[in-house]
């Protein structure tokens, strides 16, 4: 078991102790999450790698950054706290978010390994630098560093 999976639940019985309403509502959606790439997966014993753990995060945060904007624009500002609060919870789980000059300096190497040089290679080089950032970081701040080396 990944260091993750065995991480989340102990975290949900801390939540629980903690009476943490907003922890434990977050994390309980996680594992649900968990659970339901697990089955797709081939079963529910199936276990998952802290890579897709991270991905099954990234792509909760998303949903929750979807929400935000929706709850924003409909003046709902006390939904919208409710999901940034979320999202604290789950960047917790998420390794170190990569520094600009370190985003620069992979896209840059991607760059020379795919030996791309027109927009036209962008998917190779997506492929490689994301390979490369294994999840830390972003794939839209990577795609408009990626796009500014190509042009």
């Amino acid at each position: 078991m990944s260091d993750l999976a065995a991480r989340i639940p102990e975290d949900i019985k801390t939540a629980m102790k903690a009476k943490d309403a907003v922890s434990l509502n977050t994390l309980r959606a996680l594992k649900t999450a968990m659970s339901n790439a697990s089955i797709e997966k081939g079963h529910l014993t199936a276990t998952l790698d802290d890579t897709e753990i991270s991905a099954l995060i990234r792509k909760q945060i998303k949903q929750r950054q979807d929400s935000i904007e929706q709850f924003t624009k409909a003046g709902r500002e006390e939904l919208a706290a409710s999901e940034k609060a979320e999202i604290a919870v789950l960047e917790k789980y998420l390794p170190a978010a990569m520094t600009t000059e370190e985003i620069v300096a992979l896209v840059e190497a991607a760059v020379a390994e795919s030996g791309a040089t027109s927009k036209a290679d962008m998917g190779k080089v997506m492929k490689f630098a994301q390979e490369k950032a294994a999840g830390r970081a972003d794939g839209k701040t990577l795609s408009q560093e990626v796009a500014k080396r190509l042009s």
